[in-house]
């Protein structure tokens, strides 16, 4: 479900080309193309946020969550028999779903909620009602005796693309390699989305999204007949 970094950035250079407006670098490509893949995700989680405070009688409610759902369906992890002992590590975790120990998900509380529910024996945490904790990039659970096969349910932020290259024989001719390089992490379906924010970055805004499908189209034959 990726979109293949090769066939954005070459998309990006014949329309950059073809309008006469310049070129982008290799280096100048992986940090826009990192900025709006990282836009249109938070775009998906906005427009979640949005759905769930609309009508949910709306007749095409649950298809729209739906589409939305299999768009971040390549980045949700399922992480089983993890130890907390001293905090799991989330630094690539945009969105926890749920914390489970024993078939029991755990409630998600702040430190100071924490510090309240456990002066009391009726309300301190235990195995039957365990309890979770989400600070600096770590996840601590109670009571301290769950402390291992918690399994984890969350959505990764994406890893930034890298369009990876090594020098033609040619002074400032770059030669893509597979070696290094990273696929966008984003649904296929926002293929187009994408080159037009990069090309909008660079300062070309088209209407008209057929012209960066006609281009991608163009890519990916120019790609088929290289391999041949």
């Amino acid at each position: 479900m990726a979109i293949n970094v090769n066939t954005v950035y070459k998309t990006v250079l014949l329309i950059l080309n073809k309008e006469q407006r310049g070129y982008m670098t290799p280096e100048e490509f992986n940090k826009i193309g990192a900025q709006v893949q990282l836009e249109i995700f938070e775009k998906y989680f906005e427009d979640l946020n949005q759905l769930t405070r609309s009508p949910q009688t709306d007749t095409d409610y649950a298809d729209r969550i739906a589409y939305l759902e299999e768009k971040l369906s390549p980045l949700t992890r399922y992480e089983a028999g993890v130890s907390s002992q001293e905090g799991v590590v989330t630094n690539t975790v945009h969105r926890l779903n749920t914390v489970v120990y024993n078939d029991l998900e755990l409630q998600r509380v702040s430190r100071g909620e924490y510090t309240n529910i456990n002066k009391s024996p009726l309300t301190r945490p235990s195995l039957t009602q365990p309890v979770f904790i989400q600070e600096n990039n770590l996840i601590y659970t109670y009571p301290i005796s769950v402390s291992s096969n918690v399994f984890l349910s969350y959505i990764k932020r994406p890893t930034d693309p890298v369009w990876s290259f090594t020098s033609g024989n040619t002074l400032g001719v770059y030669v893509y390699t597979n070696v290094g390089s990273q696929d966008f992490e984003l649904h296929s379906s926002e293929q187009t989305e994408l080159i037009l924010r990069i090309l909008a970055y660079a300062g070309i805004v088209l209407n008209n999204p057929q012209i960066v499908q006609a281009a991608s189209a163009a890519v990916q034959n120019q790609n088929i007949n290289e391999k041949r």
